[in-house]
């Protein structure tokens, strides 16, 4: 059985406050459309959806290397100075016996961006190719993403955590490097590109086959 899409049938509801209006594509051309109850802007898909998905994930993309490339802080003791990479603290705890922590920040830090722009690529990539395979897999792909974006901030907790850690005495001074910079933006950005990818443009390839 087909089922009618809110697009089919000439509604939109306002990303706000949610009120249902009926669309008329013939005004929307010449002016905006703006709820009754709230005054916020109707559309019926975010507008340039693909296109700012794209410039956040590039530039997250980008980021990802100086990230983990980069320091992410330098400790400065009397016995020296040492910059330590995410993938170098990740080691030390492993090598002190700190196997858990070292797991927790490599999941955190490494594993999950990864994983976050793989898979965003991967939605938009299928999307623009107006692809109509594993339409529900794809859209639960897209709510993992979501959900894991409201615990980005875990990165950042991890890395004050390590930083915690490694000062283990007030002779100890630690500074953040420019790795910490880089991954507080990739963050950011990454999550920026989940919320400008509108899940419906995918649907609406299936909806143009019918």
């Amino acid at each position: 059985m087909k089922r009618l899409s809110a697009k089919q049938a000439g509604l939109v509801a306002c990303p706000i406050c949610q009120h249902v209006h009926r669309y008329e594509p013939a005004l929307s051309t010449h002016h905006h459309l703006h709820c009754m109850r709230c005054g916020h802007r109707l559309y019926l898909r975010k507008p340039n959806s693909l296109t700012r998905t794209w410039a956040f994930l590039s530039a997250a993309a980008i980021l990802y290397l100086p990230a983990n490339l980069l320091p992410v802080m330098r400790t400065q003791s009397p016995f020296g100075i040492r910059d330590d990479t995410i993938m170098s603290g990740i080691a030390l705890f492993w090598a002190n016996g700190s196997w858990a922590l070292a797991t927790l920040v490599f999941i955190a830090s490494i594993l999950v961006p990864l994983l976050k722009l793989a898979v965003l690529s991967l939605l938009v990539l299928s999307t623009q190719c107006k692809a109509t395979w594993q339409l529900r897999q794809r859209t639960a792909l897209y709510r993992l993403v979501e959900r894991v974006g409201r615990w980005s901030m875990l990165d950042i907790f991890v890395i004050m955590l390590t930083v915690g850690l490694v000062k283990f005495s007030s002779f100890t001074v630690i500074t953040a490097g420019p790795g910490a910079l880089a991954f507080g933006a990739v963050v950011i950005l990454s999550l920026l590109a989940s919320r400008q990818f509108d899940p419906r443009l995918m649907w609406d390839n299936l909806d143009s086959i019918d």
